[in-house]
């Protein structure tokens, strides 16, 4: 049996240009969480509708759809480093137009959805250079331990920002009239967030330059469609993902279970959002020491069918302690998936394709969460929060069942390597 070496866990925040990205992915995280909490409660507040937060999703996830073809190309064309930095100042004028709305508290909902559609924007340009960039920050040999950690950072900001996000919008408010409260001060803090994203970013030194060297065309535009589509540990892992999670999902939901079933309010809010990523995180701790070596696929369907149960227990609680405990222990449960998923799509897509490859990513990501949310909305104004997510939760599970069937060479998939993944592809393709 192989030993363990000592430092192994952190072997990824060896790389100066690594420490840089995550610390600046940990801030820049914590304000989007925090911004979507306020976001959330203001809408709902504007108007009472379950669609109308439903729809928030929908305004974030099109533009992904629309730009899916560009922003990849643009990722493996262009230098990724620049291309986020661009995007994350875009992400600051969102901010501060949904900073200037609260302030002055205009009641249209309707420019609340406009600038979440250039958010959308600015995220379906990011996404694919963010996930592209990342095996470039460290050697090969610990790609699946920066993907442990970048998710553990992930899951940390998705602890801290909703809870700040929840709490922030109580303070009693400052300024002429009290103005500056609510939704303005929770913005705010994000556009500081963001700021500090810009200038971390910044001073990363890798320049990758341009990945993919042939010329602008369909063919080549098109190519990570067509590698994820003939590439079964890919394609099985993604729509796995994409459809357990758009049923399953019910994290738009949860401002109606704050009020209307648990009477917790805002604060409860930040919690019931915080709570699957603490699960996760405590996960990724145990993944961090315990490293996923082997019987990668059959872990990724045992994850996601406890995530399905999870999901189920939440939409029957009336109790926050069991509500909070179903889902974290969901967050723990996703968080395996999650670091196969992420370790599958990097470490068996080449190099000059992972931009591509990532949009492809993108898509299937924005239609189980931004997409997730429209659904959940629209299944709970038809028959109520708690009947949605109780049988989203259910159908999540007979997806799980059906694609373990459907998807052999995702079931049977073992060491988590860019040899054994690629070899395992290279044989599949043969047969």
């Amino acid at each position: 049996m192989r030993q363990k070496k000592s430092g192994e866990g952190l072997a990824a925040f060896a790389s100066a240009n690594f420490r840089r990205y995550q610390s600046a992915r940990l801030a820049v995280i914590m304000g989007a969480e925090a911004q979507a909490v306020a976001v959330a409660w203001q809408v709902y507040a504007m108007t009472h509708k379950a669609l109308d937060l439903g729809l928030t999703g929908l305004a974030l996830f099109l533009p992904g759809l629309l730009l899916l073809l560009p922003s990849g190309h643009v990722a493996d064309r262009f230098d990724r480093r620049n291309i986020i930095l661009v995007c994350y100042s875009l992400q600051m004028l969102c901010t501060g137009s949904l900073l200037a709305i609260a302030l002055c508290r205009v009641q249209h909902v309707e420019l609340v959805y406009a600038v979440l559609v250039l958010i959308g924007t600015g995220r379906a340009f990011s996404g694919p250079a963010s996930s592209a960039l990342v095996p470039h920050l460290v050697p090969e040999e610990h790609f699946v331990n920066a993907v442990t950690w970048g998710a553990a950072i992930f899951q940390t900001a998705n602890i801290i920002g909703p809870a700040l996000g929840g709490l922030l919008f109580t303070l009693p408010g400052v300024g002429f009239e009290r103005s500056l409260a609510g939704a303005a001060v929770v913005y705010l803090f994000t556009l500081c967030t963001q700021v500090f994203f810009l200038a971390r970013v910044g001073r990363i030194t890798l320049r990758l330059g341009r990945m993919e060297h042939r010329a602008a065309s369909m063919e080549v535009i098109l190519a990570g469609f067509r590698f994820v589509r003939h590439t079964q540990l890919l394609i099985g892992s993604l729509s796995l993902d994409l459809f357990v999670v758009l049923l399953g999902g019910a994290v738009a939901l949860m401002p109606i279970f704050a009020e209307e079933v648990l009477h917790t309010g805002a604060r409860g809010l930040g919690m019931l959002r915080a709570a699957p990523a603490l699960g996760a995180l405590c996960m990724s701790m145990v993944l961090a020491r315990f490293p996923l070596r082997r019987r990668a696929g059959s872990k990724l369907f045992v994850g996601v069918a406890i995530f399905g149960v999870t999901t189920v227990i939440f939409g029957l609680s009336h109790n926050l302690t069991l509500s909070l405990t179903a889902l974290a222990i969901g967050g723990a449960a996703d968080m395996i998936s999650v670091v196969i998923r992420s370790s599958l799509l990097q470490l068996a897509t080449p190099p000059e394709m992972r931009g591509r490859v990532s949009a492809v990513n993108a898509l299937f990501l924005g239609g189980s969460n931004e997409l997730g949310e429209f659904e959940s909305g629209v299944t709970a104004q038809w028959m109520g929060a708690v009947r949605a997510t109780v049988v989203g939760g259910i159908g999540s599970l007979v997806v799980t069942g059906l694609w373990a069937w459907l998807f052999p060479q995702l079931r049977a998939a073992d060491e988590l390597s860019a040899e054994a993944l690629r070899k395992q592809r290279m044989e599949a393709s043969e047969n």
